[in-house]
This record gives C-alpha cells, sequence and structure tokens, in this order.
C-alpha cells in the first residue's frame, strides 16, 4: 500500500507560522504496479497532519506574472498589518488557539480524508488563499467575493452577482480537484480561513429557508414528503406529495434518527461544520464568526492585500444580530429531542467556543 508521511523541514519548531506539510510517498518493494493502479484511481486518500512549519518562501501572489511578494499567510503571521488590523487580530489568534485545545481535548484518532472531504475548500492562486464554505454562514458573499478576486474582470462588485450564479459548480476551482502534490503545496503555503456560527442558529436558519419558503420546491420534493411520511401521524395526500409544511419540530426528528445518517449523509446546509471543513485535519488559519461577520472579513482582505480595492458585502439582515431566533423555535420542543440534538451538534460548539444555550431544556 502507498502510506504518506510529514516532509518536515529543518526550520520546524523554530516559531515560524503554523502551515500545512507537505508529504512524501513510501514506496514498498513490488508496489510499482500497485501505485500505478492507485494513480489512475479518483478515490485518492490523503492524511494531513496538524503540525507547524514555515510556509514556502517566496511564493507568488498576485496577478502580476513573476512577481515575488509576502503572501497573505506570511502577512498574518509575521503581524506587519495595519493598526486596525492588529486590533483584530487578538481575537482570530484567541479563537486559533482554542480551536486546536479543542481538537486535542475532544478528537482521538487521526483519520484519512478522501477528495471528497475536500469539495468545500476553494482555492483563489491569485492570492494564495483557501476558504471553506459553510452554508448559512455568509457562503453566499463570500463565493461572490471569490468570483471576484479570481475572475478576469468581468465581475467588480460582489453583490452584481447573481446569488444563484455563485453556487454554479465550475465558476470556483474546488482542492478536491488538484492532484495531491498540488494539494500540499497549497495547503502549505495558502492562507486558509473558515466563517462558522453558532450551530442552533445556522440550523434554524437552514429550516426557515428550506422549508418555509415557497419557492424551494426542490427540498420539499427531496427532504420534505420523507420527513412527513416519517415522522407526521395520519398525513394528508398533499402533505406526502408536496412536502412544503414541515415543522421544525418534524425537522428536529428526521435530523436525530438514526435511520437518516445511515441512508445517505446530511444535506450540506444542516451538516456539522467539522464534518464539512475538518478543522481538527486542516490548520486553519484564520476562524471568522458569522456574529462579528464585518471586522473579521475586513481582517481576511486586509491580509490578502485587496481590501482598498473589495469590499465584503454588507448584510442588511437583522437574524445576524438577533441572538434569539433560535430559542423561539426550540421552545416548542421537548426536552427530550433537545438533548438528542444538542448531543449531534455538541462537537461545533466545543471545537469554536460557543456556549451551551441558555434556553435548552435537556433534564
Amino acid at each position: 500500500m502507498v502510506s504518506y508521511e510529514p516532509c518536515r523541514g529543518s526550520d520546524e519548531g523554530s516559531g515560524a507560522p503554523p502551515a500545512e506539510p507537505g508529504f512524501r510517498m513510501k514506496m514498498p518493494r513490488g508496489g510499482r504496479l500497485f501505485l500505478a493502479t492507485c494513480l489512475g484511481s479518483l478515490f485518492v486518500l490523503v492524511l494531513y497532519f496538524q503540525t507547524i512549519t514555515k510556509p514556502e518562501a517566496g511564493l507568488k501572489t498576485g496577478s502580476q506574472p513573476g512577481k515575488s511578494r509576502r503572501s497573505p499567510l506570511q502577512t498574518l503571521y509575521n503581524g506587519d498589518q495595519q493598526p486596525e488590523l492588529l486590533a483584530a487580530q487578538s481575537s482570530l489568534r484567541g479563537r486559533r488557539e482554542l480551536l486546536e485545545e479543542a481538537c486535542l481535548s475532544h478528537t482521538k484518532k487521526r483519520r484519512v480524508l478522501s477528495p471528497d472531504d475536500l469539495k468545500h475548500l476553494i482555492v483563489d492562486d491569485k492570492h494564495s488563499l483557501i476558504y471553506c464554505y459553510v452554508p448559512k454562514v455568509a457562503c453566499t458573499n463570500w463565493k461572490r467575493v471569490l468570483m471576484v478576486l479570481t475572475g478576469d474582470g468581468r465581475y467588480t462588485d460582489p453583490l452584481s452577482i447573481p446569488a444563484n450564479e455563485a453556487h454554479v459548480a465550475g465558476n470556483l476551482r474546488a482542492l478536491s480537484e488538484l492532484s495531491v502534490p498540488e494539494i500540499n503545496r497549497r495547503l502549505r503555503g495558502y492562507l486558509k480561513f473558515v466563517f462558522v456560527r453558532e450551530p442552533f442558529e445556522r440550523l434554524v436558519s437552514a429550516y426557515r429557508n428550506k422549508f418555509t419558503r415557497s419557492y424551494n420546491t426542490a427540498f420539499h420534493k427531496r427532504y420534505g414528503t420523507k420527513i412527513v411520511r416519517r415522522h407526521r401521524a395520519d398525513p394528508e395526500p398533499e402533505a406526502l406529495e408536496k412536502g412544503d409544511d414541515v415543522s421544525f419540530q418534524e425537522f428536529v426528528q428526521y435530523l436525530v434518527d438514526p435511520r437518516t445518517q445511515r441512508e445517505e449523509p446530511f444535506n450540506e446546509h444542516w451538516e456539522r461544520v467539522h464534518s464539512l471543513c475538518h478543522p481538527c485535519l486542516i490548520h486553519y488559519d484564520v476562524v471568522g464568526k458569522y456574529e462579528t461577520l464585518e471586522p473579521d472579513a475586513r481582517a481576511v482582505l486586509s491580509v490578502a492585500g485587496v481590501e482598498g480595492s473589495l469590499r465584503f458585502p454588507a448584510s442588511g439582515k437583522s437574524t445576524r444580530t438577533d441572538g434569539n431566533m433560535a430559542a423561539r423555535f426550540f421552545k416548542h420542543i421537548s426536552p427530550f429531542y433537545q438533548k438528542k440534538l444538542f448531543n449531534l451538534y455538541r462537537m461545533d460548539f466545543l471545537l469554536f467556543n460557543y456556549s451551551t444555550p441558555e434556553y435548552l431544556r435537556t433534564r
């Protein structure tokens, strides 16, 4: 079998910025034929270790060919930002450290990642960025921003890009599309960031968007009809056919039903962040939060060197500052199901330092 082991540089432990290591393949005797077979397969297993190494020196960024300048990763860790960015650095550094501590405390086994696990990581080669998108955490606007950054000048204003176009496959490049060496090089030298949200606020937002909006007929048919059939007593024929009136209580019952994940993975809109972005296997340099979206987004764009020419779209939605949205929905959920749901999303609470909601009744 082909195995991977980290390639450690001689400068490891020098206090340099954290980054992902590279890997070299160990070739067993008689393994050449086997390797050829593996390379021809679409299923390539890659193992990422969370370590501290020095980022690649002289990494070329920007749109001018052959021009080398400091990469966002180097800018972030070398502390040569503007004064206002340095103020945000303390909060971002604290989150990064808390995440690393939580990973050490709550994860025991390393696991192997496949290309499917990397589909949510978007690559911007022009600015040396990797972004893991999480639905219901401003990912539409982040995809719009990345389309402007990676484009050929077709778009200059993120808000001019239709929301549905931002989610079209092929408009942005996923890390999973690259070869193992290309993946490793980018993980070592690019700035990796993710934005997270209080897990139950995100879950309620997903429910409201996908099950209470009349235009989401695809979700009603795909998930709503199944939920009604399994979790509603004596459903009406119309509800079985349309699935457009799923209650939040029925949605919760669907999520905690053991059959749900046995049959298929969660939809990305309610999948846990740690399952989408693998923060204990991939070292994220910036962990932004939906609750502090504007300053955190400014910090990322400033480190990338584009804040002067590009602004993150401001949100007019009041729900981002309304921390009671989930409380109103959970009011009608029994303590039994509240406890089951909390256990399901517990790792996201722990990893990203969100407190157990006061409204929960788990006893």
